[in-house]
């Protein structure tokens, strides 16, 4: 490189020493900003995915309320001329326990049979959810609602006669505002189109009725609302004005509920990768012109230290002076570096955070899995105490209703331990006895036995069988056990649950077995992967958490959970506890 050329040419090597960082941090910028996208694109499936939970779990409520309700004696009472205030008062009570608007039980030609009160839809014997389950399927339609419910779903289920025809249809309405309530105004922005494209639930009230037409929306005022989509990559970056409480750039993520019958929308803000990459090209922008400066500063000394050579007294001075100067320039640019250094450790940090919130986010999915088997068992309790009171037996009310307070008490400390795992400090594991562990899933999972006609061989073993572990954690993980193997022997014709404990001293370990005879695992190595499951859509499933779940909390007790096809036919599940250090 010819060095003279380039002193002498200092206002070109200005300009591309200039373009070239210039260059330099554009493709920085770009980079890091797919980079930030990845994570932030994550975070923001995660919140769609949880936001669409949601709400699917806040209906599932009122599908279960119409399926179950639909069985009621009162109901059922009313076709062999039972008495219509009885019913009336039934369903009045089970609406205001659930928060459904109203709830009405009509027979198959339409008459309306009973009511819990308030106004009801028009034309409903020709509706598509009261035909659906004419057809002895369950009805589940949305749209506008009776009365003051702008916005409804309707759930109605089929009541069939002893010969197996539809004989009724009981008809739930939910107030969709009522589902929007606690979640409204929070972030992101999300929102659920319909069919027709419309937005029908959203937590930015200014949305709805709002229409997805073309490339941009439709308000209900009759404005049209263009979006310019923004591809980045893999990511769909789309740019509105909608509203002041909508990110202007927001990358945007979908996901389609098939259960609802809709389609999620979510917005999150893309200003924080903006920033993330606005730092970065920064700090790669600050660190090439500290090198060229440096390369800058030795051509000049160069320069001068051969005009000294020519003229060393002359030059004295200005060369002294031009020490001084480097050194200032060197000194700040020394500082702009370390400041660039401490604004990227900042933004680290601030991602490391935002991974976390993510991880935390995902595993909040299955709070609704951890809690529904108590809220279930609180309900059959509740169901059966309120029998008893019927029947005059008030002492066999009042085990009901300690047994309530029991499965209460349950939740509050599973809730203890999810507050505990978001601070990262899970509760120490305990003495625990296993058989009482596995008495107590029995007791809880009992009616469900009793209705499948499932045979239990439990005995318990001959010596304590105490672990260390966490008793309402470790109930969970039985729970979800005996429910599985429930699960999988539904519809079989020989179905036998079989528990067994059994203790390997030499090893420090207490083993539990559970044998079924259904089916079997089809793909064993896949079974503790979250969000696996092979059940099919519907209102008994789950989501594929549970073994998962069950499998984290026995790894954190220092046990093992493993699964296997068992020779003869089923499937076959064992958990290794340690012994506490009393009895090992």
């Amino acid at each position: 490189m010819n060095w003279s050329l380039l002193t002498r040419s200092r206002a070109a090597w200005l300009v591309l020493t200039l373009a070239f960082v210039a260059a330099l941090s554009g493709a920085v910028w770009h980079y890091g900003y797919l980079q930030a996208l990845g994570p932030l694109a994550a975070r923001g499936q995660s919140d769609l995915e949880l936001a669409s939970d949601r709400l699917v779990s806040q209906l599932q409520r009122f599908r279960e309320f119409a399926v179950l309700t639909v069985r009621h004696p009162a109901l059922e009472a009313l076709h062999e001329g039972g008495s219509r205030g009885t019913a009336e008062a039934m369903l009045l009570g089970a609406a205001d326990r659930t928060g459904a608007v109203s709830a009405f039980y009509m027979d198959a030609s339409g008459e309306l049979l009973a009511s819990s009160g308030g106004p009801l839809p028009g034309d409903v014997p020709r509706s598509s959810y009261f035909r659906r389950a004419l057809t002895g399927a369950l009805g589940v339609a949305h749209g506008e609602g009776p009365g003051e419910a702008e916005r409804v779903f309707y759930y109605a289920a089929p009541s069939f006669a002893p010969a197996g025809e539809v004989r009724g249809v009981l008809v739930v309405v939910v107030d969709a505002a009522v589902l929007e309530r606690d979640w409204r105004g929070s972030l992101p922005a999300v929102f659920f189109l319909d069919e027709s494209g419309t937005v029908f639930v959203t937590n930015r009230t200014e949305l709805l009725g709002w229409r997805r037409e073309g490339d941009g929306m439709l308000s209900p005022s009759g404005r049209h609302y263009v979006t310019e989509t923004i591809q980045h990559g893999s990511h769909e970056i789309v740019a509105q004005n909608w509203s002041s409480y909508i990110p202007a750039r927001a990358l945007r993520r979908t996901a389609d509920l098939p259960v609802i019958n809709m389609t999620g929308v979510l917005m999150i803000d893309v200003r924080p990768a903006r920033r993330y990459a606005l730092l970065q090209s920064a700090a790669v922008g600050a660190g090439a012109l500290f090198f060229l400066a440096l390369l800058w500063f030795a051509v000049e000394r160069r320069q001068a230290l051969a005009a000294i050579n020519l003229a060393l007294e002359q030059r004295v001075s200005e060369r002294t002076r031009d020490l001084e100067e480097a050194n200032l320039a060197l000194r700040r640019e020394v500082v702009e570096r370390q400041e660039a250094e401490a604004a990227l450790k900042r933004t680290q940090a601030e991602l490391v955070q935002a991974s976390k919130l993510s991880a935390l986010g995902k595993m909040s999915a299955g709070i609704s899995h951890e809690l529904n088997q108590p809220l279930m068992a609180i309900r059959s309790f509740a169901e059966n105490g309120a029998a008893f009171l019927d029947r005059g037996k008030p002492e066999r009310a009042a085990e009901n209703l300690g047994r309530i307070s029991d499965m209460a008490g349950r939740m509050g400390r599973i809730i203890k331990n999810l507050r505990a795992f978001a601070k990262a400090e899970p509760g120490p594991a305990h003495r625990v006895g296993l058989a009482s562990v596995v008495e107590q899933a029995l007791e809880l999972m009992q009616r469900r036995i009793d209705s499948t006609g499932t045979k239990v061989d439990w005995q318990r073993p001959a010596c304590p069988a105490i672990v260390m572990g966490g008793e309402v954690r470790l109930s969970q993980v039985v729970v979800n056990l005996i429910s599985n193997a429930l699960d999988a022997m539904q519809g079989g014709p020989d179905r036998r649950l079989h528990l067994r404990i059994s203790h390997d001293d030499a090893a420090g370990l207490v083993r539990l077995t559970v044998r079924d005879s259904g089916p079997g695992i089809a793909e064993p190595d896949r079974i503790f992967d979250p969000f696996y499951s092979t059940k099919e859509v519907g209102p008994e499933e789950g989501m594929g958490l549970g073994l998962s779940i069950s499998y984290g909390i026995v790894e954190g007790f220092g046990g093992k959970l493993r699964g296997t096809n068992l020779p003869g036919g089923g499937a076959e599940f064992t958990l290794d506890l340690r012994q506490a250090e009393e009895l090992a």
